[in-house]
């Protein structure tokens, strides 16, 4: 029970690494809100961890602050803040993704970091510290290409979590990032183009454990980095992608 009596929001929690990171969360004690576009499938991960859920549409400004509003009526306060919700464009040539799929990239990837900090940062403030843990890549880390505009966005919220940590960490506020390698989430056709045996083993062949990470992997790094365990760590973006940054 390393989080008992603590408070979290998870983002995109309604489905792969964000529900395994709620799941993970509500089983080590913490009360937890399921945010994600998909209200029902959001309701159904809450029901099932006994959270909270909340729509929530993370590139927008009104949606975050709804979200803070519910979450401060149902919790009274927030410890930890899991900025996971992601998105990407398809596999393409960089000068063939449309405006409207980069635009949604850096909505849903880089500026909701930013304004979940708007919403939450003062609240952490006051209460004298909380975790913060932003869900990256290791594309962010160790681009692929056809992909350059989602590893550009993963690379920024890397370096705005080391921006983040220093700044709050005299505030008692710890900032880190996970970068996972592709696992077995909704994503994993987007990155891959298309779902086949053959390029399912090619991607694999990439990663030198050889097997896709897993809800439950997500989970668990996530849960000890926001955990009192790792009081000392902050500014970190650790990878959890069976050696494929190596």
């Amino acid at each position: 029970m390393r989080l008992q009596g603590k408070t979290a929001i998870v983002t995109g929690g309604a489905s792969g690494f964000g529900a395994g990171i709620a799941k993970k969360f509500a089983a080590e004690g913490a009360k937890v809100m399921v945010a994600d576009l998909n209200l029902e499938a959001a309701q159904a991960v809450a029901d099932e961890i006994g959270g909270v859920a909340q729509r929530c549409d993370v590139s927008d400004a009104d949606s975050v602050d709804a979200m803070k509003v519910a979450a401060l009526s149902a919790f009274g306060k927030l410890d930890i803040l899991i900025n996971n919700a992601g998105t990407t464009h398809m596999p393409a040539a960089m000068e063939d993704v449309s405006p409207q799929d980069f635009d949604k990239v850096f909505g849903v990837n880089m500026k909701s970091v930013y304004l979940t900090a708007l919403a939450f940062v003062p609240h952490f403030k006051e209460n004298g510290g909380g975790a913060v843990l932003n869900v990256a890549s290791t594309g962010g880390v160790s681009p692929r290409p056809r992909l350059t505009w989602y590893n550009a966005s993963k690379g920024w919220m890397i370096t705005a979590t080391k921006g983040m940590a220093v700044e709050l960490a005299p505030f008692g506020i710890r900032v880190n990032a996970i970068n996972p390698v592709a696992g077995e989430t909704p994503l994993l056709k987007s990155f891959m183009g298309e779902d086949t045996p053959e390029i399912r083993a090619k991607f694999l062949s990439t990663i030198p454990i050889g097997r896709f990470s897993t809800p439950e992997d997500m989970g668990n790094a996530a849960c000890f980095l926001c955990s009192e365990e790792a009081s000392m760590i902050t500014g970190v973006a650790m990878e959890v992608d069976g050696g494929r940054c190596i």
